[in-house]
């Protein structure tokens, strides 16, 4: 049984005449007659009875008509859904982005995207790097929004803005008079994100470029959140480093202080796997691409 096929039996029941039913439909007549044979073969039913040289319903006829209708409605009904979320009339967005990314840099696109697309419903769940990319890599979603590298393979990242980290005290840490070379790192005590973290990973990579292990850090404490990781910097004699855009504010405003230390450029990157996209994730990544 067809769309089609309900489609015939449809226009033929509604005017319980096959010529008539061909007319209406730009069929031959034989293609609505086998339609029709074929429908009462499938179920071992009659759905006409013939009347001289026109037909009518039977009892069965009449119950088929009413579910055929019914079919009908619910696929039209569903072709009008799909072509509503392929005009962007309607669907969810639903984004995961790194803490750092969903917090500072994401918020005022999100308010772009919707002043574009009003119809679309935007969800956003802020994680860490390495949870997005076993996600994508497991298939659960289908894009994301990371700081630094991937941590699986086989995924596609395309770099959709640059980020500075900053090393940040208290005011009256002995660094705010006299910065450290990279060697003394390992003398401070140190509150830094959770390993997982793009902010974490891309610190531990510039110090091992720089020669110094990470392993021989002192972390008093790991926090998931970069502003409880910066009010306890301000209020303590401990170091971290964040992303400048965390920490600006406070440093403006005399409750951190930036430790002079050159740490290389990181990227925010928008994170993909071979799963396909729906129409709003195909509108949101066009929509990042072309506000770069």
């Amino acid at each position: 049984m067809t769309l089609e096929q309900l489609r015939i039996f449809i226009a033929v029941a509604e005017r319980e005449h096959v010529t008539r039913a061909a007319e209406a439909l730009c069929l031959t007549q034989s293609a609505v007659s086998h339609a029709i044979m074929t429908l009462e073969q499938e179920f071992g039913l009659r759905f006409f009875d013939r009347i001289g040289r026109g037909i009518a319903l039977t009892p069965t006829g009449r119950v088929f008509l009413s579910e055929a209708r019914a079919v009908l409605s619910r696929a039209e009904a569903a072709r009008s859904r799909m072509t509503e979320l392929t005009m962007l009339k309607g669907g969810t967005l639903h984004l995961w982005a790194s803490q750092t990314i969903a917090s500072y840099w994401l918020p005022a696109r999100l308010n772009q995207f919707h002043t574009r697309n009003p119809d679309i419903i935007l969800s956003l769940t802020i994680s860490n790097t390495e949870e997005i990319c076993q996600n994508l890599a497991s298939g659960t979603l289908s894009l994301g929004l990371i700081e630094g590298a991937a941590t699986e393979a086989g995924l596609s990242l395309t770099e959709i803005a640059r980020d500075q980290l900053v090393l940040v005290v208290a005011p009256d840490h002995p660094w705010s008079r006299e910065p450290p070379l990279p060697r003394d790192l390992t003398q401070a005590r140190w509150i830094l994100r959770e390993r997982g973290s793009g902010t974490r990973a891309s610190f531990e990579n510039a110090l091992s470029d720089w020669g110094v292990d990470p392993a021989q850090l002192t972390i008093v404490m790991e926090l998931t959140s970069n502003e409880a990781i910066a009010n306890a910097i301000s209020t303590g004699q401990a170091a971290t480093v964040l992303s400048a855009s965390v920490v600006a504010g406070l440093i403006e405003n005399g409750l951190l202080h930036h430790v002079e230390m050159a740490f290389p450029d990181r990227r925010f990157a928008l994170v993909r796997n071979d799963r396909s996209l729906s129409p709003a994730e195909q509108a949101f990544t066009q929509f990042l691409r072309f506000s770069l």
